[in-house]
């Protein structure tokens, strides 16, 4: 599948405008302090979707609502 430059446009529309100031602090750390803000981010979204899915379903165990958020964020990478 390829994406060509109307395509692009497109995507690139609704984003915010790159912070450099963000992007060179970032690059100047190293390795494995410049992963703790990916894993902060995912952690976060871990957590906010896990609270959805005990809303949507109260009845559930944490272990059993802690199975839906992996399956939900490796289905990507892991196919089934």
């Amino acid at each position: 599948m390829s994406v060509n430059k109307v395509d692009v446009d497109e995507i690139v529309r609704g984003l915010d405008p790159t912070d450099w100031v963000q992007i060179k602090l970032i690059a100047s750390l190293p390795p494995e302090r410049r992963i703790i803000p990916a894993m902060r981010a995912q952690a976060f979204a871990m957590a906010t979707f896990r609270c959805t899915l005990e809303k949507r379903y109260p009845n559930l165990k944490r272990a059993e609502l802690n199975t839906k958020v992996l399956e939900h964020f490796t289905k990507v990478r892991m196919q089934k």
